[in-house]
């Protein structure tokens, strides 16, 4: 190792978000020639403790997993439970779970957004996006009463029905919403301080991409159109309309714009379950419990979150495994960030949308 280079420890503290993760970046001059992460600080046992919960309090567990992410959490552990219950949910219940599935990526996404300006510098821009994601937060508040964990799954479908006057709130909020949206999307693709600070920033070219397995809008900011809801559908995903949204520039950019863009086909999403909303039950009862076990996954705003359980014939699960998408898109960090300036680590660490207490959780 040469005088010139060092290495330079970077954290506890997350340089984006305050979550604690820990680099030791390889530095020369100002230049990053190596990456190793060190997590673990925020290590909570939450699988141990599903496992001495009952499948219903976990559903409760599971949503506190993340927060822009914990309705997915919810979503997908209800739905492995009812794959081991063999257990099918009413039509109705399937819109609706897609439908604040929806609603809450568009609130992360226009979350990631934010704070990739405000890292930037551009603290207006900042401001401008957190103030149009207020329209989304309304949706939630006025619909499921909270800003953050909606606390609308369970097992079986979903606890409380939507009125037609709520769905029609909501599609009076989509049509404030989209043109908002458009106009950030504008602005992230022809501002000259965003594109100078993010376009051919934080290279992830294709190959390295397949190679380490990222998913979500990292794998499609670098050309993979690789989408839990079409590939593997599930719900109401089946009937809706929606494209799978990809940017070939492999950059921070680039997974910027594949965000604003999938807020597009969320809007457009959420409007089709609005439409097409079925009559009917919300939720079944769960039965007998059997000896059994069962996988699910589906497409969390960050990418695919996949659960597993063993069940015992009682209402403790025997075991609940899951995986984040946080787990792959942390190590594409090695390879974003070689050749990156340290003024540099904080916008490409941000453009994997990281999440750090659902990866060590």
């Amino acid at each position: 190792m040469s005088i010139s280079t060092y290495t330079m420890p970077l954290g506890p503290v997350h340089v984006a978000l305050e979550e604690p993760v820990y680099f030791h970046l390889t530095v020369e001059g100002e230049d990053i020639k190596n990456v190793e992460l060190t997590s673990g600080h925020v290590h909570r046992g939450m699988e141990r403790m599903a496992m001495q919960r009952t499948l219903v309090k976990n559903v409760t567990l599971t949503e506190r997993v993340c927060s822009l992410c914990s309705n997915s959490h919810s979503f997908t552990y209800s739905m492995v439970v009812e794959n081991a219950l063999n257990l099918a949910i009413p039509e109705r219940a399937k819109y609706l779970r897609v439908m604040a599935e929806e609603i809450k990526r568009v609130a992360s996404h226009l979350f990631n957004t934010a704070i990739q300006a405000h890292i930037a510098g551009f603290k207006s821009l900042f401001m401008h996006v957190m103030e149009v994601r207020e329209v989304v937060q309304d949706i939630k508040e006025t619909v499921y009463g909270n800003r953050m964990n909606l606390a609308s799954n369970c097992i079986g479908g979903v606890k409380c029905d939507v009125t037609n006057e709520l769905l029609d709130y909501i599609m009076k909020q989509l049509e404030v919403l989209e043109p908002q949206t458009d106009e950030l999307y504008d602005i992230f693709q022809t501002n000259h301080i965003m594109l100078t600070r993010t376009k051919g920033l934080g290279l992830l070219p294709t190959e390295d991409a397949l190679a380490l397995g990222v998913v979500g809008p990292v794998a499609r900011g670098s050309g993979i159109a690789r989408d839990v809801r079409r590939d593997s559908p599930y719900a109401a995903y089946p009937d809706l309309e929606f494209d799978v949204i990809t940017e070939p520039g492999c950059c921070v950019h680039s997974r910027t714009m594949v965000r604003l863009r999938e807020i597009k086909e969320s809007i457009k999403l959420i409007r089709q379950c609005c439409d097409k909303m079925p009559e009917g039950p919300v939720c079944v009862h769960m039965g007998k419990i059997p000896v059994n076990e069962a996988f699910a996954h589906s497409e969390a705003p960050r990418g695919e979150v996949s659960y597993y359980i063993r069940t015992n014939g009682t209402d403790i699960p025997s075991r609940l495994k899951w995986r984040v998408p946080s787990y792959m898109n942390w190590k594409a960090l090695s390879v974003m960030m070689k050749g990156a300036q340290i003024a540099e680590v904080a916008l490409v660490l941000n453009s994997i949308d990281p999440c750090v207490s659902c990866t060590e959780r």
